[in-house]
């Protein structure tokens, strides 16, 4: 499929996708999005999509390919979660913005693998484990007050979802050396 028929799906795709909650506005006043909240879940699934695009053109193998759909989809959680209700606490914790560093992670990683397997992988494992250490962090060290603390929030329920983002990233890694493993070179096309 050509870049642009596989951008054309990925404006389908999500097009779809947002008629789900606009069609579920009309019958359930329980649903209730802004127009300013179609834009960012529209940004948000584009984005995704556009990235798996780029990034899985450069695959060698049907291992790469999933790795970079777990990767990909890992980030769209992460991001969509934390302005949904927040990992930690509320939303209006500030601890939430730390997150993005597992993002930066991920991505600065990758390019400075070169989008090679055995490099993404190594990525994606580093971005585990800086989830990890920022969910310690958001816990146990900076602790919100006022409006951002959610003292209701059980600490077990907290561990076990980020723990669940966690081994996304995880999963992500281990396909990514699976994908080194199958190409026995460690290599795919670079991104033009």
């Amino acid at each position: 499929m050509s870049l642009s028929k596989s951008f054309l799906f990925v404006a389908l795709a999500t097009a779809a996708l947002l008629l789900v909650p606009f069609v579920a506005m009309r019958f359930s006043a329980e649903v209730q999005w802004t127009w300013s909240d179609f834009v960012v879940a529209g940004g948000l699934l584009f984005g995704a999509g556009s990235l798996f695009v780029l990034v899985a053109r450069q695959a060698n193998s049907t291992a790469y390919r999933l790795a970079a759909a777990v990767a990909v989809a890992a980030g769209l959680l992460l991001v969509w979660a934390n302005l949904a209700v927040g990992l930690v606490g509320s939303e209006d914790n500030p601890a939430n913005l730390l997150y993005m560093s597992v993002l930066a992670v991920a991505l600065v990683g990758a390019i400075a693998a070169k989008f090679r397997p055995q490099g993404m992988s190594r990525a994606m494992f580093g971005a585990a484990l800086v989830y990890v250490l920022v969910t310690l962090v958001a816990l146990f060290v900076w602790k919100p007050t006022g409006a951002a603390a959610e003292p209701s929030v059980h600490l077990a329920n907290v561990l076990v979802a980020n723990g669940g983002f966690a081994a996304i990233w995880a999963l992500s890694g281990w396909l990514f050396q699976r994908a080194a493993h199958v190409s026995g070179t460690g290599s795919t096309r670079h991104l033009a």
